[in-house]
């Protein structure tokens, strides 16, 4: 049984002290950073682009889960991979050639993961979940951090988590948006491997704290 991944969302830190909040992760008991990337065009807000993510880079001692939240991401595939991103996780929403693309990322080195926003049914990832490393299901409307958990993400863990059996897949699911310390552990019941916490972790009194309280 592997232990659950937690991957703070580096979207809800403190822009001011990036550095700072990343060490912060460093010494804490997760397991990846987790990185936002937002175009203004998929989703309606703007996050970051890969001169922050340089920065980050420079300084976490653990893995980069990069979430491409952008139109057209074969752009920037080799930019990723060059920034030190381990897992690059682009949209089903917005890949016209999905397998195309999840083969270029897995030729530029990195682990390949596939976001489906809330509205996307997993059963669409049915000829490709083989060839992933990582299912990413958005249980908020992706573009906003702070936003209230959609209670329909269970049933699509579980669907996921099915299919992969079926499938003879063996990738992690991973669960973005209102993730706490409510729903972590009936997530982790349906199956999901890596939780994604953001305002959760960031805007709690002891950050070190409510990350480990997730981990365990």
């Amino acid at each position: 049984m592997q232990k659950t991944k937690i991957a703070p969302s580096l979207l809800a830190a403190d822009f001011g002290n990036l550095q700072r909040d990343v060490e912060l992760v460093n010494r804490s008991a997760a397991d990846w950073h987790h990185i936002d990337i937002m175009d203004g065009v998929f989703v309606p807000n703007i996050s970051y682009g890969m001169p922050v993510l340089k920065a980050i880079s420079e300084h976490a001692t653990k893995p980069l889960d990069v979430h491409l939240m952008i139109v057209d991401p074969d752009r920037y595939i080799e930019t990723f991979a060059d920034l030190g991103a381990h897992v690059l996780t682009v949209h089903y929403e917005a890949c016209t050639h999905l397998h195309r693309t999840v083969q270029a990322i897995k030729a530029a080195g990195m682990q390949a993961g596939v976001a489906l926003n809330p509205h996307t049914p997993v059963s669409l990832l049915a000829d490709i979940i083989q060839d992933l490393d990582l299912v990413l299901i958005m249980s908020v409307n992706p573009g906003f951090g702070g936003q209230s958990f959609i209670a329909n993400t269970y049933d699509k863990i579980k669907a996921l988590k099915q299919m992969m059996l079926e499938k003879n897949a063996n990738c992690l699911i991973e669960v973005d948006g209102g993730v706490n310390a409510k729903n972590a552990k009936a997530l982790v019941a349906a199956g999901a491997n890596v939780l994604v916490a953001g305002s959760f972790v960031f805007k709690s009194k002891d950050p070190m704290a409510t990350i480990k309280s997730l981990k365990d």
